[in-house]
């Protein structure tokens, strides 16, 4: 029996807070729309001017959402830069006295059209080098034999003649300067400069 009254008593107490609470709320409503009818009565004699206009509200601005990474234009960009820094950086190589393309060069040459043929607004100034043998105006031939023979390969694979320069250096612009077979080999070579 003591149980039953505890409950009884704890609903009456739970009740009786959730009334006050919710005749609070109320009153206080009625009390600000009484606040409201109070102000709107004009005091007797005196002139009333009319309301302040509310001011309009601030424009919303949307700010267009941040890219999350680099643009399609981007990308784009950084592959063709990529892909002619690949073609320049691979030479095309040549045995001794010879301006003949081996199988390795062919090779090399067709990647180098695979590019070209993707990005054909590339100009390719095609560069003739020989070791230090020879006198310098029959290395500045031979360069020149050199620069030729991969342009005409390139050619003959569609890539277009007038894309192309070719240069001669001979000998003058070694990419070693050493005095044995090894360095002399790197030195006979076609360079390729993208415009």
């Amino acid at each position: 029996m003591k149980k039953k009254m505890w409950i009884v008593l704890a609903l009456l107490c739970v009740i009786s807070v959730f009334l006050f609470t919710a005749s609070c709320s109320k009153q206080t409503v009625k009390a600000d729309l009484q606040d409201g009818k109070d102000a709107a009565k004009p005091a007797s004699g005196s002139v009333v001017a009319a309301p302040a206009p509310a001011p309009a509200p601030a424009p919303v601005v949307q700010k267009a959402p941040e890219p999350v990474g680099p643009s399609a234009v981007e990308i784009a960009a950084k592959e063709k830069s990529l892909a002619l820094k690949a073609m320049a950086s691979e030479d095309v190589y040549f045995d001794y006295d010879s301006a003949v393309l081996s199988a390795a060069a062919q090779n090399v040459l067709k990647n180098k059209s695979i590019i070209l043929g993707k990005y054909s607004g590339v100009s390719v100034t095609i560069e003739g080098h020989c070791d230090e043998r020879g006198t310098n105006e029959y290395n500045l031939a031979l360069g020149e034999r050199r620069a030729e023979s991969a342009k005409s390969f390139l050619v003959s694979l569609g890539v277009n003649a007038s894309r192309f320069k070719t240069i001669s250096y001979g000998e003058e612009k070694p990419v070693d300067a050493g005095k044995d077979e090894s360095a002399w080999a790197k030195n006979r070579r076609a360079h390729f400069v993208a415009e």
